[in-house]
């Protein structure tokens, strides 16, 4: 009993190590019960108990535990807490999103109640309200499935026909046929806060700003929520309004009570909904057609009638290739929206502003920039503790309520270089040494540019070759973490 007892207590981070174990070997549960059976029958786990191993319901024994030793040829005590190993224990995510996932273990503490308990402790200190907490969840959903929810494309298709040029009075007829009535009302909000653009009452009445009759792009957006909002809800006081403009930070007015199970139903609502009006505005298969026969041209927006903001939302969706990010930024450093498909890091978030953004993103340079064109930039940033090189265009423009933001669409090329054979740590490891030489930027070497050339024209994005043109920049997430020489905030 004894020997049983203090298994138990370090044995913590076991299930995690073999599951992690199996899957690294390429095995399922069947096949792994069946090696133990192989090695020793009478202590060899049946697949079920091995399930409940592997989510820390319960302990095998020392014998069982041996035979998991031979099969996978470690050592006893490396399965026990004293030797814990990061990469045993860190779930691999595999190539369903870029983000690097956290181990709920030891176990215990990860169970529901506990996280009950905890989770609005933690967003009461943090100053997170339940809606905002409900937000994180979402967009980690979003980019753990890279954008791919092809239920809300099915929706969206069926209630639009896969009219890539759908009119504004096209769209007030299909929210009509769903039941809603329309009404306008005059704007009343004051300088320096948010504008409510539109707004669903119930039973049926969608009320919509007059402002938006001089901004029909954006009166598309709001007229597509809402019809998303009819079509897949469909529920009598239903809250949906639509604002633009910046929030303010550090918002005493903000609740910050802990989420209840409204807030997240109705963040879920929101996202769907807006999700479903990009799918309804640019359906994906005629979309991704006009994309690539323009190249990925951020200005496709324009020939097609809708925002800025929609259609390079919409690039992260309809393309082939996975791995990109979608910045929506304000001046002050603070994110209005944040798509990360390929997981790169952010030096700012969208609940506060940072101290010491880097102040090298293409993001944060494009608001000092008068110049209306769209700009490409190829950046180097080190991402657990190895280089990768991406590429983004960003464009500035103004919403509604006449706010300067800046829209950002990029994707990591690291993921395209290994595609075509190249060693991409290595290649961009002697780039961003070059750049480091030259104080952080550098132009591309000949003999690298012609190898990233045959990857950005196969990738087939026109601004990857505008960025290849220009100068590539080392960039960080904080500015103490600065990889140039002399670093940019060494006087801090």
């Amino acid at each position: 009993m004894a020997k049983t007892t203090s298994l138990i207590r370090k044995s913590h981070f076991l299930g995690t190590k073999i599951r992690n174990l199996r899957k690294r070997n390429h095995l399922t549960l069947e096949d792994l019960s069946a090696r133990c059976v192989k090695q020793d029958p009478a202590s060899a786990p049946s697949v079920s108990y091995l399930s409940m191993i592997e989510r820390g319901q319960r302990t095998p024994s020392e014998a069982m535990l041996d035979n998991f030793a031979v099969v996978f040829q470690k050592p006893v005590s490396w399965f026990l807490d004293s030797q814990p190993g990061s990469p045993e224990i860190t779930p691999d995510k595999g190539s369903s999103g870029g983000l690097v996932g956290m181990a709920l273990e030891p176990n215990f503490l990860f169970s529901k109640d506990i996280l009950q308990i905890a989770i609005p402790e933690m967003l009461s200190q943090a100053g997170i309200s339940g809606r905002q907490f409900a937000h994180l969840l979402i967009r980690a959903h979003q980019e753990h499935h890279q954008n791919h929810f092809p239920d809300l494309e099915r929706a969206a298709d069926e209630v639009g026909g896969k009219n890539l040029y759908l009119s504004v009075d096209e769209l007030m007829q299909i929210l009509t046929d769903k039941g809603r009535s329309i009404e306008w009302f005059d704007n009343t909000t004051v300088p320096d806060s948010k504008m409510v653009t539109s707004y669903f009452q119930a039973p049926k009445t969608v009320f919509l700003n007059r402002e938006l009759r001089a901004h029909p792009a954006r009166l598309k957006y709001d007229l597509a929520v809402h019809i998303g909002h009819a079509v897949l809800h469909n529920a009598e006081g239903l809250e949906c309004v639509l604002t633009t403009g910046e929030e303010r930070h550090n918002d005493t007015s903000v609740d910050h009570d802990a989420p209840n199970s409204q807030d997240i139903l109705g963040a879920w609502q929101d996202f769907e909904s807006s999700f479903f009006a990009g799918a309804l505005l640019c359906p994906k298969a005629p979309f991704r057609q006009l994309l690539e026969s323009r190249g990925y041209d951020t200005r496709i927006h324009e020939s097609l009638g809708i925002s800025a903001s929609v259609a390079m939302r919409r690039m992260t969706a309809v393309s082939p290739y996975p791995h990109w990010h979608y910045f929506d930024a304000y001046q002050a450093g603070k994110l209005k929206a944040v798509y990360r498909g390929n997981g790169i890091p952010l030096p700012w978030g969208n609940m506060r502003s940072v101290a010491d953004p880097c102040q090298h993103w293409a993001v944060f340079r494009k608001f000092h920039d008068d110049s209306k064109a769209a700009s490409a930039q190829l950046s180097i940033l080190n991402v657990n503790g190895k280089p990768r090189l991406y590429c983004c265009e960003s464009v500035k423009v103004f919403d509604v309520a006449n706010k300067a933001r800046v829209l950002c669409a990029g994707l990591d090329l690291n993921p395209a270089i290994q595609a075509q054979g190249l060693d991409a740590e290595s290649l961009i490891g002697e780039l961003q040494q070059a750049c480091i030489t030259h104080g952080g930027a550098s132009v591309v070497p000949y003999h690298m540019k012609t190898q990233l050339l045959r990857v950005a024209r196969i990738l087939n994005i026109q601004w990857v070759e505008r960025g290849l043109a220009g100068t590539v920049r080392v960039i960080c997430t904080r500015g103490k973490s600065c990889p140039r020489k002399p670093a940019c905030y060494s006087h801090t």
